[in-house]
């Protein structure tokens, strides 16, 4: 099948959506299928431009205007669908649905062409909340066009158990992973004594990752320890991007508050040999732990995957189907509460499973087995 996979934004080799969708294209041509990426950014001379495998399809120029255009102007990626005979579009959600863009699927539509738009998380209103006016804006127009503009697809793609998100049905899947690209966890286990534990948690950090219930946690078990002269040395890599504000409203209070400055450390953003030097450092790794803050209760994200698949076991509170049951995870309740790491340490204590019977659990949720299962649904409509 000739594919056309839709991102309305450019790439970032630290961004983990940059590289989550090249593995979903990656998987889809492992498959057999023939795609093609088509994404936006900036050239060198400072040009907005609308990009097909990495060629430039439309050239919209600088300043205001050039913005617009890239937002309103889909005619020439219609006439490249139609052109290059591509029979189905992949896109993914980018909350801006727009009647240019409702236009542009009608119209594939019409042509005979199938379309999916991938919803990365639903609900995602919620996620808006404290953001600047701008992108509170964008949301407010998403959301008067939303429903008109997910009539002209075949399905919605969620991570969710939602059988119908905009009056849409929907293709449920989990967030795959790309084994070549996740290399096995070499670090030592924590062993029972007075070893230090060393915790990770890896994001573009937001309210609904939760991390400061986590950094709350080792500030009233460093409390408690105090109190009783009993405490195991524990520490908090974070892995990252932290917005200012986060950092100066939501982190900084904390540590000073409980004064573990020594016990949180911010790594900044980090990618290949860098990233997996922290990883072996670290023997357990923080999943979300705020989503219930988003108004989110069910959600497959793709952290949890990346934690399983390099064999690291970890910690989150929302419900995740494939990784509820499994012995290498621990469930934080879905509320405001520190989280307990005398928990943490005890369920440490008695691990011993090995990274590699971790990686074997999601043998299945290769980006190639779940790309093909939204083919295989769009195929039958």
């Amino acid at each position: 099948m000739k594919i056309l996979f839709l991102v309305y934004h450019g790439f970032s080799e630290v961004s983990g959506i940059s590289k989550k969708i090249h593995y979903q294209v990656k998987g889809l041509r492992e498959s057999g299928h023939e795609v093609h990426l088509c994404s936006y950014g900036f050239a060198a001379n400072g040009h907005r431009c609308r990009y097909i495998d990495d060629e430039v399809l439309a050239d919209y120029g600088t300043g205001v205007m050039a913005g617009i255009r890239q937002r309103t102007e889909y005619d020439r990626l219609f006439d490249y669908c139609l052109l290059n005979g591509i029979e189905f579009v992949y896109a993914r959600c980018f909350q801006n649905a727009n009647p240019w863009l409702i236009r542009f699927f009608k119209r594939l539509k019409k042509a005979g062409i199938h379309a999916v738009t991938e919803i990365p998380t639903y609900p995602y209103d919620d996620e808006f909340k404290g953001f600047e006016w701008k992108m509170r804006l964008g949301l407010k127009i998403d959301q008067l066009f939303r429903r008109s503009l997910y009539r002209y697809m075949d399905a919605m793609v969620t991570f969710s158990d939602a059988e119908e998100i905009f009056g849409q049905c929907t293709i449920r899947i989990s967030n795959g992973v790309d084994f070549d690209s996740i290399p096995l966890h070499k670090g030592e286990r924590i062993d029972t004594g007075d070893r230090a534990l060393h915790l990770i948690g890896v994001a573009e950090v937001h309210a609904w990752h939760g991390f400061d219930r986590l950094v709350a946690g080792i500030g009233e078990y460093v409390k408690r320890g105090e109190m009783r002269d009993e405490m195991r040395e524990v520490f908090f890599h974070i892995v990252g991007g932290v917005h200012p504000n986060t950092m100066k409203n939501v982190f900084e209070p904390l540590i000073e508050k409980y004064g573990i400055k020594d016990r949180i450390i911010f790594h900044g953003q980090l990618f290949g040999e860098a990233l997996d030097d922290v990883f072996n450092q670290c023997q357990f790794a923080i999943g979300s732990l705020g989503r219930h803050r988003s108004g989110i209760t069910v959600i497959k994200t793709l952290k949890n995957r990346e934690y399983a698949t390099r064999g690291v076991p970890f910690i989150y509170s929302e419900q995740d189907s494939d990784f509820d049951h499994q012995p290498y995870v621990l469930k934080a309740p879905a509320d405001e509460s520190p989280i307990d790491i005398r928990q943490i340490i005890d369920f440490m204590d008695r691990f011993s499973m090995k990274p590699e019977d971790i990686r074997k659990t999601v043998e299945h949720l290769t980006w190639k087995i779940q790309m093909q299962e939204v083919i295989n649904q769009v195929s039958m409509k």
